[in-house]
């Protein structure tokens, strides 16, 4: 199964200037707990933006059109097809797509599964987008409202969709 998990603005923003919208404590709990033990296929930017890499108890796969790019601790590939492959080779395996902008949206139509942090705020300084969801393509199957507190400064939602 290909699983995208991603945190979203009301917008459909997802990250300005390299970086994340805003530091979401609740959000980076969940993400830890839904893709740990699994693999995560990313960019090699993202990569680079992790404040620890590679990511512990995850098989950590980087996407680069970089030759000289090379890490400790993660899979390389150069291409969609041999992510693919990979993907393919362990059929029981949830494989998580987390970033960045563009490594979301060359795998979108190939996800099975979503899971969104969608932040009820608005950031007009943003610079990379998700796809839009289609009420025709996807359906929620969960869904938590979550309001904000003292470390988490906007409300938010988490939502799971599969695609119909």
């Amino acid at each position: 199964m290909l699983s995208i998990i991603v945190a979203i603005s009301e917008n459909n923003a997802i990250g300005q200037k390299g970086g994340l919208l805003c530091h979401l404590p609740a959000d980076l709990k969940h993400f830890k707990e839904i893709t740990s033990g699994h693999p995560v296929l990313m960019g090699e930017r993202t990569y680079l933006s992790l404040p620890k890499r590679p990511l512990p108890n995850r098989r950590n796969i980087v996407l680069t059109d970089n030759p000289q790019f090379a890490a400790e601790g993660v899979e390389i590939v150069h291409s969609i097809p041999e992510a693919l492959q990979l993907i393919n080779e362990d059929s029981t395996a949830e494989f998580f797509i987390i970033g960045g902008g563009m490594v979301y949206r060359q795998f979108f139509a190939l996800a099975d599964k979503l899971y969104i942090t969608r932040i009820h705020h608005t950031w007009n300084d943003a610079d990379t987008f998700f796809p839009e969801i289609k009420d025709n393509e996807w359906q929620v199957i969960k869904q938590e409202d979550c309001a904000s507190d003292n470390k988490n400064l906007y409300n938010y939602t988490f939502l799971e969709y599969i695609k119909k």
